[in-house]
């Protein structure tokens, strides 16, 4: 496995770990990682890359060995403020390349959005977002946070770290014993009672109060002017998010329509967590992408 090395910082009054591959005068090559996951989670990725690259990628705030905020609810455009902080602090006044998966695939193509002047090349990796919503539902949406915030959400703990490997294997059974025993060491710790906890904040799991509003992060989508490259897995299980497939399929090409500059990619053999999966064939992918003038 290529080495990594940890940072910390401070993103905004957190405590930010962030984790580094290759060495400092390399080209930059930013990822961040989906929900309840960590930036180790890369590991496989990086080490299938043959170019000579420095990887930057972080724990969100309240995953992985990043402070949590102490606070009830997580907000989502916080991510968007931290990678702006981080952006700055790592690469300033630069147009970067940036990878996200999943949630942060989410946050990633948002960003670039937003701020279409700091992204060179964006790569998304299954991070399509949520399911529309509608005004109807809000009285509904907060009245469930509420309730939500009167008994927290709890994480599982485990016995041992073999446990935690297990755990993972049950979810995702494409993970060979030797990769679900390197994520678990980083995906958890053990705590003072001797049980092995998994590294991120409980309140991550709560139902927020806020409708996603499809609409305008579609405007975001709209607003970057970066090339584009989107990876889906063949045997992905995010249709549930969006609806029945054929139904999330155009709702699915629908979003990705509104990307100006796009290449799509589908990569066979896989689920959501393609880069534990088919880490060899991503990383050519997205050099391949990168690569491109």
């Amino acid at each position: 496995m290529k080495p990594s090395r940890s940072e910390f910082i401070n993103v905004r009054g957190l405590r930010t770990h962030v984790r580094h591959w290759g060495e400092e005068g390399a080209p930059k090559l930013f990822m961040v990682h989906g929900w309840m996951d960590v930036a180790a989670s890369f590991q496989f990725m990086v080490d299938c890359l043959q170019g000579d690259w420095h990887v930057i990628a972080p724990d969100w705030r309240g995953f992985g060995l990043t402070e949590r905020t102490h606070s009830d609810t997580y907000w989502f455009p916080d991510y968007l403020a931290d990678l702006d902080a981080m952006l700055d602090r790592y690469a300033p006044g630069e147009a970067v390349k940036l990878l996200g998966h999943s949630m942060g695939g989410t946050v990633a193509t948002t960003y670039a959005g937003v701020r279409p002047q700091r992204i060179g090349k964006l790569v998304n990796l299954e991070g399509f977002g949520l399911p529309a919503t509608r005004p109807s539902q809000y009285p509904g949406r907060v009245a469930a946070w509420l309730d939500d915030l009167r008994e927290l959400p709890v994480m599982r703990d485990y016995a041992s770290v073999e446990e935690v490997a297990g755990r993972l294997r049950k979810t995702n059974p494409r993970l060979s014993p030797e990769r679900a025993d390197f994520l678990a060491g980083h995906w958890s710790a053990q705590g003072e009672d001797g049980r092995w906890h998994i590294l991120g904040d409980p309140a991550h799991k709560m139902r927020g109060p806020l409708l996603y509003h499809v609409d305008e992060i579609m405007a975001c989508w709209s607003a970057i002017t970066a090339p584009v490259l989107v990876v889906e897995a063949e045997d992905t299980d995010i249709w549930h998010k969006l609806g029945a497939k054929e139904m999330a399929r155009v709702e699915l090409d629908r979003r990705i329509g509104h990307l100006a500059r796009v290449t799509t990619r589908m990569m066979p053999q896989a689920g959501h967590m393609l880069h534990h999966d088919q880490p060899e064939m991503l990383a050519r992918m997205v050099e391949e992408f990168l690569a491109v003038e």
